[in-house]
């Protein structure tokens, strides 16, 4: 299925901001990884894949309260750190590309469009991705979870990695596999497209969250009239 674009067909933004997990990175392997030696610490057997992917978008706490139920929301808190060391260990190890996000960024690239990353993982994680995939150069910038006083679904990131890279909001898409994605999108006036191959709970209607298009695959995103027509852009 070819994305559908609500707000008319356009062609290839001037900069493409993409969150992380679950839109440019499977990584729901590492998540398991991790969460499974958090388990194994404590004795419980491991979970399935099946049963923490669709939680991987929505962060470390959400992917805590799939793994251990049993225990408390203040336990799980305490948690937290944990989690994130352990990720640290795991990080990159069984993660790959979705197929076709190479195939899209590598057209972006070629008709003269910048992309970044803005995501809700800790930046010093998310930059430690960065090498293992040769993206240090071709990544015009990153923001983090923890970048600003903000994170999404406030717009404040998309705001400052627009700022950061010299192009207006306008001249901006945003793709991303959560609701607070397409939020945070919209709060901050930028064109924005659900990716419909990233992870989701059972029942959550992506159209529901109002992006200004839909995309069932990132090889779509290789060809110009699947991207929404965006404003006329502005140089900032």
């Amino acid at each position: 299925m070819q994305a559908q674009a609500r707000a008319g067909q356009g062609g290839f933004p001037r900069a493409a901001l993409f969150d992380l997990d679950g839109t440019l990175l499977d990584s729901a392997l590492d998540m398991l990884a991790t969460a499974n030696r958090l388990r194994g610490d404590r004795g419980i057997a491991p979970m399935a894949l099946a049963e923490l992917r669709p939680h991987v978008s929505k962060g470390a706490r959400a992917m805590l309260a799939a793994a251990f139920p049993q225990i408390a929301q203040a336990g799980r808190e305490a948690m937290v750190a944990e989690f994130l060391a352990v990720y640290q260990q795991e990080l990159g190890r069984h993660s790959r590309l979705f197929d076709g996000v190479e195939t899209m960024l590598s057209a972006l690239e070629r008709h003269g469009a910048v992309w970044g990353i803005v995501t809700n993982k800790p930046e010093y994680l998310a930059r430690q991705i960065l090498p293992q995939l040769g993206w240090e150069s071709r990544c015009a910038v990153l923001i983090g979870g923890d970048t600003l006083a903000e994170k999404k679904p406030h717009p404040l990131p998309l705001q400052v990695a627009a700022e950061r890279i010299g192009i207006a909001i306008d001249g901006c898409v945003y793709v991303g596999d959560d609701e607070r994605d397409i939020v945070a999108a919209r709060a901050a006036g930028m064109p924005s497209i659900a990716a419909l191959w990233g992870y989701r709970l059972d029942g959550e209607q992506p159209q529901s969250w109002q992006p200004d298009a839909m995309c069932e695959l990132p090889q779509d995103l290789a060809e110009p009239a699947a991207w929404p027509t965006p404003p006329v852009p502005r140089t900032l």
